[in-house]
């Protein structure tokens, strides 16, 4: 019963309870003025950033609402014939619910055993990416083989690349910092690492998850200290190879040019189709939008309106005001992720520091892409938006990674407060 008490106290705590006064409380006459109930319990701290909880909240409960809306009408295709309307929902609900219980867990993990094991995250990651691509394992969809069905939800060992080469990349900046100005010996061995892990992306093929894991391993070098001719070398070099990997491609200079005309009849009803349509959907919104559950375009115009195109949907349904909403809780996520991480670097915790700050790179890169995409300002890529589109491993994983730099904060506010470790 004392056991429950206490946890039922320090929940609480955490979530905004005041503190009681303490019983043995004394006045105190000091010079004739009296001070009374100076409460001897200590300050309450909370134990985690309860505005990064519920912006997260906010945004996943938003996307399940914005799946559904998007999804409910798929059953009326042929492809889809044998699913009920609420299918995508419930999938998507039970995806919220795994990743709920593995946030739980990663927030018990003190940061000293995700520093031990990130080169094991690492190493599980690369074999899984091998394992995609073996016949009969991996599954394929539209001529990508991405996903290892695992029964309640198909796995994309991508995802966690991104979140093993973020854990690696901060440890072995923490390893090399004394030499990160040394090319050979602190640069060239993760180059190694990230163009390893870029070619199994690639022959899926996934070329958006590279991007995005490039950044993140860019990211970290560049926070980490990595000298500045050296970080824009290596830019260069990771630009020079996307743009040859374009140039030798024929369909991703299809998409190219649909991206710069979309409205030609050329593209319109090929490569052009999804951005014509989203754009389609986009402008229909104007700024308030048609209402929630009032899109055109996501029965059977736009494809993929529930996962790379939810976007769309949303800027249709809610307008202007919507698409700007979701912009807004974007940038405050981010900026409170890097804000974590400062705080972190500032105690001298570098590891910590750098993987915070990598989770607020990979988080704010991908949602700025995926916003490119659907409005028109980049070419078409294959990427989900962090948080609310369908796809349950995306969400696992962000989830876990988020409760990961929660740990990060709690971990920090313990030794701001002349707690140990």
């Amino acid at each position: 019963m004392k056991a429950l008490m206490r946890g039922f106290l320090q929940m609480s705590a955490w979530f905004g309870g005041a503190p009681q006064p303490a019983a043995d409380a004394l006045p105190v006459r000091i010079g004739g003025t009296e001070y009374t109930r100076m409460p001897s319990a200590p300050a309450r701290v909370l134990g985690f950033d309860q505005s990064l909880v519920w912006v997260t909240v906010a945004l996943l409960s938003w996307g399940l609402v914005m799946v559904y809306s998007a999804s409910v009408a798929m059953p009326d295709n042929p492809k889809f014939s044998n699913y009920a309307h609420t299918h995508f929902l419930m999938r998507h609900a039970m995806s919220l619910a795994i990743a709920f219980l593995a946030a739980l867990i990663a927030f018990q993990i003190p940061l000293s055993v995700w520093e031990r094991a990130a080169p094991w995250v690492f190493i599980v990651s690369l074999l899984l990416l091998m394992l995609v691509l073996i016949p009969h394992v991996g599954k394929g969809v539209n001529g990508a083989r991405r996903w290892i069905p695992l029964g309640i939800m198909n796995f994309q060992p991508s995802e966690l690349a991104k979140f093993g080469i973020l854990l690696y990349a901060a440890d072995y900046m923490v390893r090399r910092f004394k030499v990160r100005e040394r090319f050979f010996r602190a640069v060239l061995p993760m180059s190694i690492a990230v163009a390893l892990t870029g070619l199994l992306l690639l022959a899926e093929p996934d070329m958006g998850a590279f991007m995005v894991l490039a950044v993140i391993a860019m990211g970290i070098l560049f926070l980490g200290g990595v000298n500045a001719g050296m970080f824009f070398l290596i830019a260069a070099v990771l630009v020079a190879s996307f743009g040859a990997m374009i140039a030798f491609s024929e369909f991703r200079r299809e998409r190219i040019f649909a991206y710069l005309d979309p409205w030609s009849a050329e593209h319109a009803l090929g490569k052009g189709y999804q951005l014509s349509h989203s754009l389609i959907a986009i402008g229909r919104g104007e700024i308030f939008g048609v209402g929630l559950g009032g899109s055109v375009e996501k029965l059977h115009w736009l494809p993929e309106a529930h996962t790379d195109f939810l976007l769309a949907v949303i800027g249709e349904e809610f307008g202007l005001i919507g698409v700007l909403a979701v912009i807004v809780l974007f940038l405050w996520l981010t900026r409170r992720l890097m804000h974590i991480g400062r705080q972190a670097i500032a105690l001298d915790r570098l590891f910590a520091g750098l993987l915070a700050q990598g989770v607020g790179i990979w988080m704010g890169f991908q949602a700025f892409i995926n916003m490119g995409v659907n409005l028109g300002a980049l070419p078409t890529k294959g990427l989900t938006l962090p948080l609310m589109s369908y796809g349950g491993s995306a969400i696992l994983v962000n989830m876990v990674a988020l409760a990961v730099v929660l740990r990060i904060d709690y971990e920090n506010r313990q030794l701001m407060h002349g707690g140990r470790l």
